[in-house]
């Protein structure tokens, strides 16, 4: 059915959250290069003192890197937030509306979880300004870790109690699609925990108190089951849909959500695993390290060329991108190169140059972060596009949206 706005975001729905993690990932893009370029003796990322410091070297690369970064940060860290305020009206009432309850009934009822999905990002993306933007953070952040791990799981609580709704409802009275299931989109959910777990897994790998890391080990591995076996069960439905009823065009960007989630439980790996080290003695080598980050890298690039090429069969950009009809799940576009581009960063700097298979700074290493920046470049291209098309009214005309 078609409807006619002023605007194509005057049609709401749930994903548009999509809109403020995209914005949020690639402010944490920014933060690579504070993380992986700038020195942060003692610490495990780089906070205020560290970036002030660099700058005094007068290293002019350097001071150009970081003036990017800083600037990134501020930039999409202030669209993620506002697009996440913007999203929080938008909803109000959404429930009862009559398209509401029509997605409530639905295989889309898992929509819902980009709430709880972006409240999780917009939380770790927050931390990502304290850090850079704040002076003498790291003097108290002892005291902030309780704190974030007590937002996180009041945003697990939310991610779980909406599962457990669509749950409940499927499981008691069914009315659950399988014809309609040919995509990823029910993979939502552990994206949203996901993103959830990675946040709780941070005092794990930042702390000094052996208890509150021991606390963050144990929780955020309990997010990270639920995320994989979320997505195993999304992948095998969803497969079994496509292979019978071929790829939905319209939801053709969820065949790569699997790429986002990858990178956040990698991120939670490392993070986990730091924290095993500093806390519980427990070592992992660095070769180690370099062979699972090259495993999930592969998971991503080949789960990449099969959206690609799923993109280009359904005739996508034709139809969603550049064509009449819109869709807000445009935004899922945004996500897979972003999760690209940070796993590309871990990869290059946790993986292959601390296993010493390539110096850091040297051609090898700049020749392969070069994918990694092209990368955070597409998704800005596309951000910044997909904002034009649905945040600004056509000229003459109303634009349509499906």
């Amino acid at each position: 059915m078609q409807h006619t706005h002023a605007k194509p975001a005057d049609n709401w729905t749930p994903l548009y959250f999509l809109a403020s993690v995209g914005a949020g990932g690639l402010s944490v893009t920014f933060f690579m290069y504070l993380m992986h370029w700038i020195p942060h003796p003692g610490r495990t990322v780089p906070v205020f003192e560290d970036i002030a410091a660099a700058l005094a070297t007068g290293n002019p690369a350097m001071t150009v890197a970081i003036v990017v970064a800083l600037i990134g940060i501020a930039v999409f860290g202030a669209a993620n937030l506002s697009l996440l305020i913007w999203n929080l009206r938008k909803m109000r009432g959404f429930a009862a509306s009559e398209k509401g309850r029509a997605l409530a009934g639905s295989n889309a009822q898992t929509q819902m979880m980009a709430l709880p999905l972006a409240l999780a990002m917009s939380i770790n993306g927050g931390f990502i300004l304290g850090l850079v933007f704040v002076p003498g953070l790291w003097s108290i952040v002892e005291y902030l870790f309780p704190l974030a791990m007590i937002a996180f799981l009041a945003v697990g609580y939310l991610a779980f109690r909406q599962l457990g709704g669509f749950i409940a409802r499927v499981a008691s009275t069914g009315g659950f699609d399988c014809t309609k299931n040919n995509s990823f989109a029910q993979m939502l959910p552990a994206f949203a925990l996901a993103m959830t777990g990675v946040g709780i897994a941070a005092p794990a790998a930042l702390s000094t108190n052996a208890t509150v890391a021991g606390i963050a080990l144990i929780l955020s591995t309990f997010f990270l089951v639920a995320a994989v076996l979320i997505t195993l069960v999304g992948l095998v439905l969803g497969m079994r849909a496509i292979m019978e009823h071929g790829v939905s065009a319209e939801q053709a960007p969820t065949l790569m959500i699997v790429i986002p989630i990858t990178t956040i439980l990698g991120i939670l790996l490392l993070r986990q695993s730091h924290g095993l080290h500093v806390s519980f003695d427990a070592h992992v080598a660095d070769a180690q390290t370099m062979m699972m980050l090259s495993r999930l890298l592969s998971v991503e690039v080949i789960f990449a060329l099969f959206g690609v090429a799923a993109l280009a069969a359904t005739g996508y950009v034709r139809r969603f991108l550049t064509g009449e009809a819109i869709s807000a799940g445009n935004y899922a576009l945004v996500c897979p190169p972003v999760a690209l581009s940070v796993l590309t960063h871990f990869w290059i700097n946790a993986g292959l140059v601390k296993a010493g298979l390539i110096a850091k700074f040297g051609v090898a290493y700049w020749s392969l972060t070069g994918v990694a920046l092209a990368l955070q470049v597409s998704a800005i291209v596309l951000i910044v596009f997909l904002h034009l098309r649905h945040f600004r009214a056509p000229r003459g005309a109303a634009m349509r949206t499906a």
